[in-house]
């Protein structure tokens, strides 16, 4: 099960858009899901998704707003989730898993970051909670779906944040350590790179692969927890008080961010890759310590960890996915 975490040749670069890695890829007869589809970079790879034929489904806590965010796309259904909640995933994988309906794409795009100290109904950490626990119950719950796909793929949408905290599992939810807003968000995008390893460790067999990526720093509703002096911090704005748009470093518009994800979903090139890290629309290199350079830290790509990451959620969510 080879997982070769080095660049392949890809047509495409840091400032191709949706538009052009979705050119040509017909997903007609194809079933998508994409939770966060209805803001930032989740939206556009909805639309992009629906655009190419698929039938797209958008979990949504916030029914009222995805409804009028995707009113005008009719092949886009918007159904009630909450991924903090493990009692509104189960309710959402059990209503798929009934339709009988295959998956082909599995697209975990919600996430919340830097939030203040905030605990899900079994006391574990918000942001861990929300950014991985959640999409690990989804993936869970999907299972017999993605199986059924006969070549599905799960998408995580990680972050160059991983790069700020490997996980500590003696202390994931913040029970000994101060809290830490950047520590815990690092520490969440840290596991959905590891989840997909693990994920594609149990689904290469089965035709099910998993990647994830680093789509690009983008101003979206993700920063509403910063204060002006934290967005200032990180230069994303220019001197008119617009986003700043270079993608060489990193920085993104919408349909750039949106890219990788859609490439990682559709690029026939990945057909014989799993468990690997993208960004700029590629498999990335491996980055050897240097937090917010591109790359993916060492600790994010490491087996071991992906599986003692697996048996720490499944020890708190009591779901699992067979594994020979």
């Amino acid at each position: 099960m080879s997982t070769p975490q080095q660049p392949i040749d890809s047509p495409f670069a840091a400032a191709s858009t949706a538009s052009e890695v979705m050119a040509g890829i017909d997903l007609t007869g194809k079933c998508a899901i994409v939770t966060g589809g209805y803001s930032g970079i989740g939206l556009v790879t909805a639309r992009h998704l629906a655009q190419a034929g698929a039938r797209v489904i958008v979990p949504a806590r916030d029914m009222a707003r995805a409804r009028a965010a995707l009113s005008d796309v009719a092949s886009i259904e918007v159904a009630s989730m909450d991924l903090i909640s493990p009692d509104s995933v189960a309710a959402f994988s059990h209503d798929i898993v009934q339709r009988g309906e295959p998956v082909h794409l599995l697209i975990n795009s919600a996430g919340i970051m830097a939030t203040p100290l905030a605990r899900d109904a079994d006391g574990h950490e918000g942001q861990f909670a929300t950014n991985h626990l959640g999409h690990y119950r989804l993936a869970c719950g999907l299972w017999p779906m993605l199986q059924a796909a006969h070549g599905a793929r799960v998408v995580a949408v990680s972050s160059r944040g991983h790069q700020i905290s490997g996980i500590d599992f003696d202390d994931i939810d913040f029970r000994q350590r101060p809290y830490d807003k950047w520590i815990a968000y690092g520490q969440s995008k840290t596991a959905n790179a590891l989840f997909t390893l693990a994920l594609d460790a149990r689904g290469q067999d089965q035709s099910v692969r998993a990647f994830s990526l680093h789509p690009g720093q983008i101003l979206t509703d993700l920063a509403r927890h910063l204060s002006p002096q934290e967005v200032a911090a990180f230069d994303a704005m220019d001197e008119h008080g617009r986003p700043r748009i270079d993608p060489a470093k990193g920085m993104k518009t919408l349909e750039q961010g949106a890219a990788t994800s859609l490439w990682v979903a559709t690029s026939p090139l990945l057909d014989q890759l799993g468990g690997v890290y993208c960004e700029d629309s590629n498999v990335a290199s491996t980055n050897r310590g240097e937090i917010g350079r591109k790359g993916v830290a060492t600790w994010a790509m490491d087996r071991i960890l992906a599986e003692q990451l697996w048996e720490a959620s499944r020890a708190r969510t009591g779901l699992d996915i067979p594994f020979d």
